[in-house]
């Protein structure tokens, strides 16, 4: 194995030059002896955790010859399988972020904690989520025998704030809007609080006016998962009746992908002056929306087809609840046994 340090002498003062990086250190002497004792000493303290390396590598290797070669890109590639198909595409936009090319070809088994740092600092919220679900997932396949970042070690993710569309800037919107089917569809979007793209995707079988219900299977979800169920309001069933009764609800604006819905719909925002709001807002803003209004959680969850009380949680947290007082509740209904007792004493 070649020696990582070489000694010359300079002006009678020995030096030590590292031959990868060329960097040059005095070694603070003139005698030839105790250069030469300084210099074996750096050699061996590099060459006894490379003897262990090398060691680990063929152990590694008579397990799994493809263990010691396997890259960061080879797990990336794995995991844009897994999931739905628009898992899948989200993955596959994600692994071709600039942070991840810090570790893209880099060997699974001379990853440091540093690198994955390294990442981490490159990137947000995002590549904190799939950087760990990377590492998890090479654990997982058995690429990795270790945690090179300890799961306490990780940092906290901190997702970027996102608020709700407010009634008035719907109503905004959707006087700028000159597409009636566009128009519509954000309206139903305002009613059902549904992902832009379940709602887009409805036809009129998932009307049942016989039980004055809309039933729809949430995209996201796998297809023997429960449905959404929503009873149709007044206001819902006058939208509704304005809509196609066979086949598609929106049969032009369906054929249209996700982004390119998306990115209508921040063009109209910038027409009207609006600004920090998606799509995604109107999910938001139906959660805060029902959490005002004393919907009962479980409802608005299965409404909005959560199956995490943490993450629906996120979504109505901007809600501003103002709690009725105590006295007025009381007599809301009827009086409470408590109340009856004070009121005749």
């Amino acid at each position: 194995m070649k020696d990582l340090y070489r000694l010359f002498r300079h002006n009678g003062i020995f030096y030590v030059e590292n031959t990868r990086t060329r960097k040059q250190q005095s070694l603070r002497t003139r005698d030839a002896a105790e250069a030469r004792r300084l210099l074996n000493a750096r050699n061996e303290a590099v060459a006894a955790p490379m003897m262990n390396l090398a060691l680990g590598r063929t152990y590694l290797a008579a397990h799994d010859p493809k263990l010691v070669t396997r890259t960061w890109a080879d797990v990336m590639a794995d995991m844009i399988t897994h999931g739905r198909e628009s898992t899948q595409a989200r993955c596959r936009r994600e692994m071709k972020a600039a942070p991840y090319d810090l570790i893209r070809t880099r060997k699974l088994v001379e990853t440091t904690a540093e690198n994955l740092k390294a990442v981490l600092a490159a990137g947000g919220s995002a590549t904190n989520n799939y950087l760990r679900r990377l590492h998890n997932l090479a654990l997982g396949m058995g690429w990795l025998a270790w945690h090179i970042l300890p799961p306490k070690l990780w940092p906290k993710v901190r997702p970027k704030f996102k608020r709700a569309i407010s009634f008035a800037e719907h109503r905004k919107i959707i006087a700028a809007e000159n597409d009636p089917e566009r128009s519509l569809y954000y309206e139903l979007l305002w009613e059902l609080g549904g992902a832009q793209t379940d709602i887009v995707k409805l036809t009129a079988q998932n009307v049942d006016w016989t039980s004055m219900t809309v039933i729809y299977q949430r995209q996201k979800l796998s297809d023997d998962s429960e449905p959404a169920r929503l009873a149709i309001g007044p206001r819902l069933a006058e939208l509704l009746r304005r809509l196609p009764a066979d086949g598609l609800l929106f049969p032009k604006w369906s054929r249209t992908s996700a982004s390119d819905r998306a990115a209508e719909f921040r063009r109209r925002c910038r027409v009207v002056g609006i600004s920090g709001i998606t799509l995604h807002s109107y999910r938001y803003a139906w959660a805060e929306r029902a959490k005002e209004a004393g919907y009962p959680e479980r409802w608005a969850q299965a409404a909005l087809g959560h199956n995490s009380r943490a993450v629906h949680q996120a979504y109505s947290r901007g809600a501003r609840v103002t709690c009725p007082s105590l006295e007025d509740y009381e007599r809301k209904i009827i009086p409470l046994p408590h109340a009856q007792a004070k009121s005749m004493a």
